[in-house]
């Protein structure tokens, strides 16, 4: 298994960032999509089909946790919390 930096650092990683339009709006990691905590169930396909490492990613890590939990718990796999945006900007550079 891959470190969160090895993850983070590929660039066949797909970015994920779970939180609001707006706050995504003000500040995201270049090239991630933005997948709101609440829509997470109903994007379950999109999450299957990326067949490439995610990480998806909050403001403090609370959100991508429930993220993931919620994606784990419906079989997606290959699929990791990088934290808050400010963790992850932290291990890409």
């Amino acid at each position: 298994m891959a470190t969160l930096k090895e993850l983070v650092t590929d660039p066949s990683t797909v970015f994920v960032d779970v939180r609001s339009p707006w706050e995504f709006e003000a500040e995201h990691i270049p090239g991630a999509r933005n997948i709101p905590l609440e829509q997470i169930p109903y994007k379950a396909d999109e999450f299957r089909a990326f067949q490439r490492p995610v990480v998806v990613y909050c403001r403090s890590g609370a959100r991508s946790g429930m993220a993931l939990a919620i994606l784990q718990q419906i079989g997606v796999t290959n699929v990791y919390n990088g934290g808050g945006i400010g963790d992850v900007q932290f291990l890409i550079n």
